[in-house]
């Protein structure tokens, strides 16, 4: 019977995996535009409709695969934090516009535009966005995660992100 409960229980995790979407990637070859996201977890967070730190630049020599990305870190600390438990520090819908999501479908994530609700990392694509994703947050996450099973499996966005460039990686 265990052995039975078992093999269903990794079946029914088999198309999860086999669907994953695609982690989104700009530019600069890196995942979050090369910005530390184990960091942003250490970052004071403002108050809604205020704007949020500064991203921390990981390092070129400091990275991590997963989920077919390259990631930067900004110390040996943080990436060893992040190969302990990636999926805890990596943003929602693969780093994508939450409220792009939310409305159905993959944009860019600026990795300027962030907040960390309920321990989970969301980029938004640009300040204008932000304030409609501010608006209702709890909503807009309902709306996204209903969406995301849907377009997961899509590609990752292969657009821009709008007036936008990267420091990050730091090359050293």
């Amino acid at each position: 019977m265990r052995t039975t409960s078992l093999a269903l229980t990794f079946a029914a995790l088999l198309p999860a995996t086999a669907f994953a979407g695609e982690q989104y990637v700009d530019e600069t070859g890196f995942a979050v535009s090369g910005y530390d996201v184990v960091a942003y977890f250490d970052l004071p967070q403002s108050a809604v409709g205020e704007a949020q730190p500064d991203p921390v630049p990981g390092r070129a020599s400091l990275t991590a695969e997963h989920n077919g990305a390259t990631f930067a870190f900004s110390s040996e600390e943080n990436r060893e934090r992040f190969l302990a438990d990636p999926e805890a520090f990596v943003p929602q819908y693969d780093g994508h516009c939450a409220y792009g999501v939310a409305k159905g479908g993959k944009v860019p994530g600026n990795p300027y535009l962030w907040r960390i609700v309920d321990d989970e990392l969301y980029l938004n694509i640009t300040e204008n966005v932000v304030s409609f994703w501010e608006e209702d947050i709890p909503g807009n996450i309902d709306l996204a995660e209903g969406n995301w099973p849907g377009i997961e499996p899509d590609g990752a966005s292969g657009n821009t992100i709008p007036q936008f460039a990267s420091a990050a990686p730091l090359s050293e």
